[in-house]
């Protein structure tokens, strides 16, 4: 091997080991759990508390309370009224913690003015989620989003971490005055940092458009398994693709992407993609940082839903999850709802759905146990082969390569070989049908289907008007 690809090797693999930096760089050994609900609130309550507390799991911190503060609106400077930070931070000194996580997103002020009475570490859900992806991002595109996440995530707050410092003094004899804070040196370098990483992530961006340029024209449509965290997507990506991808029962075990290629029953090859779980609330910052990883979901052929449909909150998870694919772009796409887990559910269980979900082509099925996992492959094989090109072509026998190339990006209904040529009736990909219309025997136009979200509207519609009279 060469000296240069080993060194780079070496420089690789020092950069995945080294620690993320930051002001989230560390995660906290014990801390308490606090919420606070409204009349506002979307979520139940302890629902959302078992979600922080499984979060708080994956980062290593050990939750030791819980404290709920019921009020019409939240206080404005520190959350919660002031008994119940003073309670806090009783029950903080009774349990020895070292820091105290909220269920919501922190302001800075509140940041500020809480460490202040408490005298503790004080993290939000945002925070604990950085900190989650500081440990597991690995690739230098997942550790670029999670820095750059993180800057953004530090600037407003460094009035918290510096407020002790005092203003620097004057460089020279004949420079007067104190000078500027260190806080204002500290915001201008975090300032730095924040445009080389996104100088540094256009790049990436550029990299990865030109790849879905190219896969668009050349490639094998892409299937994006998408889902709430901890849905089983990676164990669901190994039993399809047989590969190995680390899969583990705790929320965001896989941050990086991973892409598998399949070969489907009829021959059809398709690209398997998993990508970074969703959760409620995904902060505004993350899903603005890590828009490279979520536009390989927009830009997806099909989506599979990877749902837990033995998670006793299962409505909510769908709902939090299509909120995120509106976001990025994701929500008209294709989609097949893979019911994972359902194994776990008793054998006389029906599963309710609403809204767009309950529109959906579903399959039951168990990753870990392999069961249902030809039906669901059969599922996405059938709504592809929706989105693709009919095609009823005779292909000359000195033009192999199309014919080859029908096989392995199409599905076949007929193929028949006759005087002038091989004649074959199916579907191919719209980026792959263009070489074929030369040798067409029907032309056959491609329906356009109604989205989702049109069909449920319609369907609405058609409820709520009153059936006309029959006049005899």
């Amino acid at each position: 091997m060469p000296e240069q690809v080993i060194r780079q090797t070496e420089k690789n693999r020092d950069n995945e080991q080294k620690p993320m930096q930051g002001l989230l760089a560390d995660a906290p050994l014990r801390a308490i759990l606090v919420s606070v609900e409204t009349v506002e609130t979307d979520w139940p309550v302890d629902e959302s508390l078992d979600e922080l507390e499984q979060l708080a799991s994956t980062a290593g911190v050990q939750c030791v309370d819980r404290m709920v503060q019921r009020m019409e609106h939240p206080h404005p400077s520190t959350l919660l009224g002031s008994g119940k930070v003073q309670e806090l931070a009783e029950l903080l000194r009774f349990h020895d913690c070292d820091a105290v996580i909220f269920d919501l997103e922190l302001r800075p002020n509140q940041h500020r003015n809480l460490e202040r009475e408490l005298e503790i570490q004080v993290l939000d859900r945002t925070a604990l989620i950085l900190i989650i992806f500081g440990q597991r991002a690995r690739t230098r595109e997942g550790r670029l989003q999670v820095e750059l996440a993180q800057v953004e995530y530090d600037l407003p707050r460094l009035t918290r971490q510096w407020s002790h410092l005092s203003r620097q003094s004057g460089g020279g004899t004949n420079q007067r005055g104190e000078g500027e804070k260190q806080i204002e040196v500290d915001r201008r370098l975090l300032r730095r940092q924040k445009d080389q990483l996104e100088e540094e992530l256009d790049q990436v961006r550029s990299q990865r458009q030109l790849h879905r340029e190219r896969r668009k024209y050349a490639g094998a449509p892409v299937v994006a398994l998408v889902g709430y965290t901890n849905a089983g997507k990676s164990t669901m990506l190994n039993r399809l693709a047989g590969s190995q991808t680390l899969a583990e029962d705790k929320l965001f075990a896989t941050l990086d992407p991973t892409t598998r290629r399949v070969r489907l029953a009829g021959g059809q090859e398709i690209l398997f993609s998993d990508t970074v779980g969703f959760v409620q609330r995904l902060p505004t910052t993350l899903v603005a940082a890590f828009r490279a990883t979520l536009e390989e979901v927009a830009e997806a052929d099909l989506l599979v839903h990877v749902v837990d449909a033995s998670h006793p909150h299962v409505q909510h998870q769908i709902e939090a999850v299509e909120q995120v694919l509106e976001e990025i772009g994701g929500g008209g796409l294709p989609m097949v709802l893979a019911l994972n887990k359902a194994d776990l559910l008793p054998t006389d269980h029906q599963l309710e759905l609403t809204g767009i979900a309950a529109t959906l082509p579903k399959v039951e099925v168990s990753a870990m146990k392999g069961t249902g996992v030809e039906d669901l492959l059969r599922c996405i094989s059938e709504t592809l082969v929706e989105q693709f090109t009919a095609l009823d072509v005779l292909i000359p026998y000195d033009r192999g390569e199309l014919v080859a190339q029908f096989h392995q990006y199409g599905t076949i209904e007929v193929e028949e070989y006759e005087e002038g040529g091989t004649h074959i009736r199916g579907h191919v990909p719209q980026n792959h049908s263009g070489p074929f219309h030369a040798f067409e025997r029907v032309v056959q136009e491609k329906k356009v289907r109604p989205s989702r979200r049109a069909k449920q509207e319609l369907a609405e519609q058609e409820a709520s008007q009153p059936e006309e009279s029959i006049v005899s």
